[in-house]
């Protein structure tokens, strides 16, 4: 890596600190990694340093910026709002090439580190029979149906690899079906056993929730046996994912995010549609800014 090139982590944020605190402390483990490497951290929202702050920081004595959305799937903020900060960035620092791999996606390497999570909650159960143990996928949740549709993939891929009856996928916010909803199918369905596979890099208020709600849900079904998983953000896998996204190779000049420029963007943004002012909570994370994420679909990078 170019000593004049500053890599840039991109977090959302959450009001819970110790969510942003280990994403801070990610930051440091590979900068460990690769000591040579300049890398500098910010957040969307609920932080100190917010996007423009964070693309500043970056831009200081560089010649080239790459921003890296350290965020599993794109809805709102990575298709709507990253662009645009990196738009006002370039207008700041024309010296400075400002490009963006791709967030981190639902791709074999997320099904690897999901996949680690669910054979660990196996054993935590003592390795029951697959077609009795249910196991329930659960995201965050968005108003962008390609978002959700990229977890529904996980949950393909995890049961095709796999021998369970039932692999369901569950959302903590936002859109449905809800955890209760999918624990209450698959005890119907004679599961005696279910693992919770959250998929979160890291802490939040929303990981605190969802141990509530499975404590509850073992009073409600006293002869289910519940495993539940953690974030996965200090998984090896992701930082050998960032690693292949920026070291193993040149980004191509001028790389943006899929949604950067798109029609879906365009349009939102010439209906004047785009509400920046984070008036939603920390449950709403579909990001509803007021444009229409509920029928476009999740642009790939061509």
């Amino acid at each position: 890596m170019d000593a004049s090139t500053t890599l840039l982590l991109v977090g959302h944020g959450s009001r819970n600190r110790e969510g942003n605190k280990e994403i801070l402390h990610f930051a440091a483990q590979w900068r460990e990694r690769h000591p040579t490497w300049r890398i500098e951290v910010c957040f969307i929202e609920h932080a100190d340093v917010l996007l423009d702050e964070g693309l500043n920081r970056a831009a200081h004595n560089a010649k080239r910026v790459v921003v890296i959305p350290f965020i599993l799937n794109a809805a709102g903020h990575v298709k709507m709002e990253l662009p645009a900060a990196i738009e006002e960035a370039r207008s700041r620092f024309p010296a400075v090439q400002f490009e963006c791999t791709r967030h981190l996606g639902m791709g074999r390497e997320i099904l690897a580190v999901l996949q680690g999570q669910l054979d660990k909650l196996m054993k935590a159960l003592d390795v029951p029979d697959p077609q009795t143990t249910g196991v329930i996928l659960l995201g965050r949740g968005s108003s962008d149906a390609g978002a959700n549709g990229e977890l529904a993939k996980m949950a393909r891929w995890i049961f095709e690899d796999n021998d369970h009856e039932l692999v369901d996928l569950a959302f903590t916010g936002v859109t449905w079906p809800r955890i209760e909803t999918v624990v209450q199918r698959q005890a119907k369905l004679g599961m005696t056993q279910i693992c919770v596979v959250p998929v979160y890099l890291f802490t939040g208020v929303l990981m605190e929730r969802i141990k509530g709600q499975v404590e509850r849900l073992r009073g409600q079904y006293p002869h289910i046996a519940f495993a539940l998983g953690t974030h996965f953000g200090f998984d090896k896998g992701i930082f050998d994912l960032l690693d292949a996204k920026v070291g193993g190779h040149e980004l191509p000049e001028g790389t943006l995010l899929e949604c950067d420029g798109c029609k879906y963007r365009v349009q939102a943004e010439a209906e004047h549609l785009h509400d920046h002012s984070h008036t939603h909570t920390e449950h709403d994370h579909g990001h509803e800014h007021g444009h229409d994420h509920h029928h476009h679909p999740d642009i790939q990078p061509t």
